[in-house]
């Protein structure tokens, strides 16, 4: 079964236990508040349905438009557009008869079951998976600063210590710390074995968007040969993988990084120390015109530890995985207003590139779990037809004492039916536009 298939099959199969679980958020207060519900689909239904079946009140089904899901729930204006609906008389099973905080509650249950089922699968995976760490020790060579993190302090070979005074069960997410969230000091152990508190910029994070560079630290490299490329100057003057470079005309070579740090872009004749199994060697040769040997480096295998966890800690670091995963969407919603921002949106593709190209249960649990957080954040925005633009009708009602006009409310979902689908068509687009030119 090819990736695509894979992929595609994983993200239905989340979107729809997604899709169902949220508007039953809604479904069930709704039916405890005794509010008619008049259909339950999953996919829209425009025109026809693949499958549909009335159960008493309620017409259950499935769309044929795999674009989301709904309730309709009588006396309300909502993406069905009943507006005929809208004109008769009030009825006492009818949303807009029921007292504001009871609508307030129907509208909230689909992200609040969002938000907790994406918390839930957090400590499922822990409980069932564990947790993989990977300490600063793990990595003996230590970090490969880019540029922007060099100008702040960091020097090649440092080992990440502790981020405002904690060490990190995963050291490789220094990278999200500094970019979503404020972090102020961090501890490293340089190539020379002292120890620097450094301060990090305030606006590090936007740096660091601005600059392209959002992976500013990467596990440092050996100075060991992967592969040669044929008749490169490498593979002229004899070298061959896994040979360990020394030292480039005089200067040591700890590291990849020293490694290309002696590298130009022009032609010039190298004296190379390298090491072979057991034994050393010198050999003189000259550089392509770029500058290049030809030479890929040997990629250091990075081992996680698996750590089990009991009922208990699942518990409470699931919920701060859960709390934090929110915290770093949330804090990364800014950079979408920005042109950089707006190109990288995306749509399905982008979602269905979450998922892993074969087929893992941790990582299906993991895409559903970010997914449904992402999804409760996006549906309480104060946007006309998603929740939170009933929500915030809803609030202004409850803080006013007066209901917006039923006209007003229709031309408000009309407008964020419309605005909503701009953004999608917006979203997939960029998703098409990557796969054609990428």
């Amino acid at each position: 079964m090819s990736p695509f298939v894979v992929k595609a099959i994983q993200l239905l199969m989340s979107l729809s236990l997604l899709i169902v679980l949220h508007e039953l958020g809604h479904f069930i207060p709704a039916r405890i508040f005794k509010t008619r519900v008049e259909k339950f689909f999953l996919f829209f239904d425009v025109k026809f349905a693949l499958f549909q079946k009335k159960i008493g009140e309620t017409t259950y089904g499935i769309g044929w438009l795999p674009l989301g899901g709904y309730v309709k729930i009588s006396g309300m204006i909502d993406e069905s557009m009943d507006t005929e609906q809208m004109q008769q008389p009030a009825q006492p099973w009818e949303f807009r008869s029921k007292p504001a905080w009871q609508r307030l509650i129907i509208m909230l249950g689909g992200v609040t079951v969002n938000l907790i089922l994406g918390f839930l699968i957090y400590m499922m995976i822990l409980f069932v998976w564990g947790k993989n760490t990977l300490h600063t020790n793990d990595l003996p060579l230590g970090m490969d600063p880019t540029p922007i993190a060099q100008e702040i302090g960091f020097q090649p070979g440092d080992q990440i210590m502790t981020v405002d005074g904690k060490s990190l069960d995963n050291v490789l997410e220094i990278n999200k710390l500094l970019f979503l969230r404020s972090v102020q000091t961090v501890t490293v152990k340089h190539f020379d074995g002292k120890t620097e508190r450094l301060s990090i910029p305030e606006n590090f994070g936007k740096q660091m968007f601005e600059s392209g560079e959002l992976i500013p630290f990467s596990p440092m490299f050996p100075s060991v040969l992967d592969s040669i490329i044929p008749n490169s100057p490498a593979a002229k003057a004899g070298l061959s993988q896994n040979d360990k470079i020394l030292a480039v005309n005089d200067v040591p070579i700890r590291h990849w990084t020293d490694f290309k740090r002696e590298m130009t872009d022009e032609s010039r004749l190298l004296t190379l120390v390298y090491q072979r199994g057991q034994s050393r060697d010198t050999v003189q040769l000259t550089t392509a015109a770029d500058g290049t040997l030809g030479v890929y480096p040997q990629a250091l295998p990075i081992k996680f530890t698996n750590e089990k966890l009991g009922i208990g800690a699942s518990i409470t670091e699931g919920f701060s995985y859960g709390y934090w995963t929110l915290y770093d969407y949330v804090a990364q919603f800014q950079y979408i207003f920005t042109k950089k921002g707006a190109s990288q949106l995306g749509g399905f593709g982008a979602i269905g590139n979450m998922f892993p190209d074969t087929w893992n249960w941790k990582g299906f649990w993991a895409s559903t779990a970010l997914i449904s957080i992402i999804l409760a954040f996006m549906n309480v925005l104060p946007i006309p037809a998603l929740d939170g633009g009933h929500v915030m009708f809803l609030a202004y009602e409850i803080i006013t004492g007066r209901k917006p006009n039923d006209k007003f409310m229709e031309y408000a979902q009309m407008f964020g039916f419309f605005l909503l689908l701009t953004l999608v068509l917006y979203a997939n687009g960029n998703d098409l536009y990557r796969l054609v030119f990428s």
